[in-house]
This record gives structure tokens, C-alpha cells and sequence, in this order.
């Protein structure tokens, strides 16, 4: 065998296991897509019936700013945002309820990348994470910690998510007020 062909050998081999994995993930991911689609849906709806209950909603068409994806229009009246915030390990989405008086009906965290036991408290269906974020019903205006002179009281050892979550609602009463 010629040296050219020992060095083409391993590299045909190793093309071919590339495309077989590539196959087989490509066949995984169009049998999976359908079902990961509806579940996200699923959540996102259960979320927003958290936060604002309503018979349907409506995308206002808000441009995704960075910061706010999107803004829904509640049937009953009110908002709902879903923001997204940078947290201590990394980003976290959540849905805030505006009512039409420009004030917090409730938060869900939809996403989170917290550290768990710290940050990861502010999403879960936990006692310490639904006494987090029943704080921020009724709220309104500029949203805060109690270090920084607001009103709630940030998770023990997870201040820079509680942060992220107080500017998420800050960032969604004010996108709400702007859209009138």
C-alpha cells in the first residue's frame, strides 16, 4: 500500500463516522423538534396564565430589544412580557404580569442557568422561590433589592440573580408604559 493511500485511509474513516453521526442526529432532531415545540409552548402558556390569567393573549409585535422579547396583549386587559435578564451564571428568561394600571401581577422564571440552590431558587416551585416571587405582585415603577433601597428582599447567597429579576420587571412595567 502507498504511503498516499495510509494517509488518505484514516481520514476517509474518519469522514464517514462524521457523516453517519451527523445523519443520526439530524433524524433525532426531526423526530424530536415537534414535541420539544409544543412543550416549550406549553410552558410558555402555563406561564403567562401564572402571571396574568386571561382567555387568550395577542402579540403586540414588539421588537426584541435585547432585554424584552416580546410583549403579549392580555384579552381581559394587562400585559404580559417576557424578558430575559443576565443573571450570575448566565441568562435568565422569565414572564412578568402588568396589569392596566402599570403594576406587577406576578412574575414566572421560564429559563433559568442560576447556580442551583442559590440563584436557581428564583424558578422553583419551592417555598423560598414562591416567597421570592410573590414580593413582586403590585409592585411598580423602578424595581429593587432592599440593599439598593427597594422593597424586595434578594434570595441569601443570590443577590445578582435577585438583580436580574428586579430589572426584568423594571424593564417589562416600562415597556408596558411606553405601549400605553
Amino acid at each position: 500500500m502507498s504511503k498516499t493511500a495510509q494517509m488518505f485511509k484514516p481520514g476517509l474513516m474518519l469522514l464517514m463516522v462524521a457523516a453517519a453521526a451527523a445523519l443520526v442526529l439530524g433524524l433525532v432532531n426531526l423526530m424530536t423538534a415537534g414535541r420539544i415545540a409544543a412543550i416549550a409552548e406549553e410552558t410558555m402558556n402555563r406561564a403567562m396564565q401564572t402571571v396574568l390569567p386571561a382567555a387568550s393573549y395577542t402579540d403586540t409585535g414588539a421588537e426584541d430589544d435585547g432585554e424584552i422579547e416580546a410583549i403579549y396583549a392580555a384579552e381581559d386587559g394587562g400585559w404580559v412580557v417576557q424578558v430575559t435578564e443576565s443573571g450570575s451564571q448566565g441568562l435568565v428568561t422569565m414572564m412578568v404580569g402588568v396589569s392596566p394600571d402599570f403594576t406587577c401581577t406576578g412574575i414566572s422564571v421560564t429559563e433559568s442557568s442560576e447556580t442551583a440552590g442559590l440563584g436557581a431558587i428564583a424558578g422553583q416551585a419551592s417555598e423560598k422561590g414562591e416567597a421570592f416571587r410573590s414580593q413582586f405582585a403590585g409592585v411598580s415603577g423602578t424595581v429593587a433589592v432592599t440593599k439598593e433601597g427597594g422593597v424586595i428582599d434578594a434570595i441569601s447567597g443570590a443577590t445578582i440573580t435577585s438583580k436580574a429579576v428586579c430589572r426584568g420587571v423594571t424593564a417589562a412595567l416600562a415597556a408596558c408604559q411606553a405601549l400605553g
